[in-house]
């Protein structure tokens, strides 16, 4: 067997949770995808150097070193144009055996998820990316991300308390306690 036939078995089943994480990191297609072709040719350069294991995790890690690693204009610049419909953690989540105003109202849900993930700070984004869309392990998520085991769980936690507030109320609104005055 050869180091070509071990990286094709090891490293090309996990592109598409590759161009997740990248996409979730950059914020825009494109330079997602500059990314995990730069985190690829990183992984076959040194893929001599992968003494086994899980290579999901492997390749994760280059990816998100590779994204880190990207210009700072490159990601103010891809912030400015998030295309939060293209989440691909929940593009194709809608029920379509729902009535209308059921999907409507799950295909807002998902966007105003997808907004709100895309808002956190990168370590919260990272990690909530990693452990509930790859549904990677603890133990995986800071072998990947290079923090203590301590910190992805703290990350996580202030990521899920973040994502789990209430929106405001639209100006001029009346909130429940407003009403109880």
């Amino acid at each position: 067997m050869s180091d070509d036939d071990g990286f094709a078995r090891t490293v090309l089943p996990h592109l598409d949770a590759a161009w997740r994480l990248a996409r979730w990191l950059v914020r825009e297609p494109a330079a997602a995808e500059d990314v995990v072709q730069d985190s690829l040719v990183r992984a076959l350069t040194y893929f001599a150097s992968f003494r086994g294991g899980d290579g999901r995790a492997w390749l994760l890690r280059i990816v998100r070193n590779t994204a880190v690693n990207r210009s700072s204009s490159l990601a103010r610049r891809a912030e400015d144009q998030l295309d939060t419909t293209e989440s691909g953690a929940h593009a194709n989540l809608v029920d379509l055996a729902a009535s209308p105003e059921a999907v409507l109202q799950q295909t807002e849900a998902h966007a105003t998820l997808a907004e709100r993930v895309a808002a956190l700070p990168t370590g919260l984004r990272e990690a909530i990316v990693l452990r509930e869309f790859e549904e990677m392990s603890y133990r995986d998520i800071a072998a990947i991300t290079g923090v203590p085991m301590g910190t992805v769980m703290s990350r996580l936690w202030q990521a899920r308390q973040i994502l789990l507030e209430r929106p405001a109320p639209p100006a001029g609104g009346k909130t429940a306690k407003d009403k109880t005055a």
